[in-house]
């Protein structure tokens, strides 16, 4: 108890006024954790509020259009929380006439809804005694009790889960998992923690120990690995072309015909792919931009982006555009802050 207690005090002095900590409202919580997976709470927040202003109910986001969620989105990364957004949001308002289910096994169905969405969910709208285990009470959880078990083994897993749910606050719980998130996210830091003046140091088996430092563990490191990406920017005077991606991180968002390899923009003219882009057209280079490298949690992407004018519609899989409603569209972020980069 004196553990939960201490993070319950401290929470209540320090917690940062965050829109979603103010209501119960299943349908916000949920829209705010999507958002604040993968992402830090200043770049999360804007998004969040955006999101509640152009969506306020179910009803709304399952009624948008895809492009319209993914344009909402737009660098925010990550793009299949979007579109698993847009997807319960139509299953919500049809299977539970709109009304978010209030138990932890409806919520845990859910799509793009883990463990640990589902916990925040249980906890903070219906308070439900479920723990939550994101990384900031991963990193707490390893140095309070010196547990060098990787937290991305089955192992760490299941030692993880079992201590967090005995510590829950079962009179509080959705205090109590606020608080433990924030004190993670706040007091116990990744680098450089406070552990001279953390509330909980007189009790941390790691305090003043080089622990602090090499705690928590991961097994895994993630292969980052090179990808080459041509963009063909086809102008036909004040017109361009784009196609809906089906595939990848950035399905159904738009981007320019795109050749991969590391080639130069003479090898290109020689490929299958160019040929069948621009058929018997004679295209003339404008510009290629220099490299662009753009890094994913998985890839290193160098990009370089090649203005070709021709005079007529290319493949007619391609949508023919208007230049000046390139921005009306949902677009990968690396596409977005070239397009910005033009316009300086």
């Amino acid at each position: 108890m004196i553990f939960q207690n201490t993070i319950i005090e401290w929470y209540h002095k320090n917690k940062r006024d965050l829109p979603w900590r103010n209501t119960t409202d299943p349908y916000k919580v949920w829209i705010s954790e999507i958002i604040l997976q993968q992402t830090k709470v200043s770049q999360g927040l804007p998004y969040y509020n955006r999101f509640i202003t152009e969506f306020p109910s179910i009803t709304d986001l399952a009624n948008a259009k895809e492009d319209q969620v993914l344009k909402l989105w737009q660098g925010l990364g990550y793009y299949s929380r979007a579109r698993n957004l847009h997807f319960t949001a139509k299953l919500i308002r049809d299977k539970y006439n709109s009304i978010f289910p209030s138990d932890y096994n409806s919520i845990i169905q859910l799509k793009g809804v883990g463990d640990y969405t589902s916990s925040a969910i249980s906890s903070f709208c219906f308070k439900l005694p479920y723990a939550v285990l994101d990384g900031n009470v991963f990193r707490l959880l390893s140095r309070y009790f010196a547990i060098d078990t990787p937290i991305d083994s089955s192992a760490g897993k299941q030692i993880f889960k079992k201590i967090s749910q005995e510590l829950i606050c079962y009179k509080n719980p959705d205090i109590y998992n606020q608080a433990i998130m924030e004190f993670g996210a706040v007091q116990c830091l990744p680098k450089n923690p406070s552990c001279s003046e953390c509330v909980l140091n007189s009790s941390c088996k790691s305090y003043g120990t080089d622990l602090v430092k090499l705690l928590p563990i991961k097994s895994k490191s993630l292969k980052v690995s090179n990808k080459y990406f041509n963009y063909i920017i086809f102008i036909s005077g004040n017109n361009t072309f784009i196609h809906k991606r089906n595939i990848g991180i950035w399905k159904s968002l738009y981007q320019f015909p795109l050749i991969e390899g590391n080639y130069s923009f003479n090898e290109i003219q020689n490929l299958q792919k160019w040929n069948e882009l621009v058929k018997d057209q004679n295209p003339s280079l404008r510009f290629s931009s220099l490299q662009i490298q753009h890094k994913l949690s998985h890839q290193l992407i160098h990009a370089v982006f090649h203005h070709v004018e021709v005079k007529d519609v290319i493949s007619e899989k391609y949508l023919k555009i208007k230049w000046s409603k390139l921005d009306e569209y949902p677009l990968p972020r690396l596409i977005d802050k070239y397009l910005e980069s033009l316009k300086k």
